[in-house]
């Protein structure tokens, strides 16, 4: 892809964040679960906007996930990897005391990776 069409890409994502997030904000008793999804990793956490501080995070950088990463990418690749990253962010959220969250995609589509990671928190018992 041309630099120019990357950076068109990268313009076109950032708009629908800035729209996404004119909607969605995280308070103390219902924090944002934020998601950003790169080429390889996939990189999530719950946030408290009205302190702006970061209650929990998780990613498939994560020692939990990297010491699984070949059997989850043998399982289902990337999607995989992303569905355990929920799983260990909701579990880590449900140990801190957090029930609900406000979903922010980030800009992506509510589909594949970060769909999964959706799935795999709320298997975890997380409500949004």
């Amino acid at each position: 892809m041309l630099r120019r069409e990357r950076l068109k890409k990268l313009e076109r994502r950032l708009r629908r964040k800035r729209r996404v997030r004119k909607k969605v904000f995280g308070t103390p008793e219902r924090p944002r679960l934020s998601v950003y999804r790169s080429v390889k990793h996939i990189y999530a956490q719950i946030i408290d906007d009205t302190r702006g501080h970061t209650l929990v995070a998780a990613s498939s950088l994560s020692p939990e996930i990297r010491a699984r990463w070949e059997e989850l990418k043998k399982e289902g690749g990337k999607t995989a990897v992303a569905r355990a990253v929920g799983e260990l962010l909701g579990k880590r959220a449900v140990e801190a005391g957090i029930k609900k969250v406000v979903f922010d995609r980030g800009g992506f589509k509510y589909h594949g990776r970060v769909k999964a990671l959706a799935e795999g928190a709320r298997a975890a018992g997380l409500e949004f």
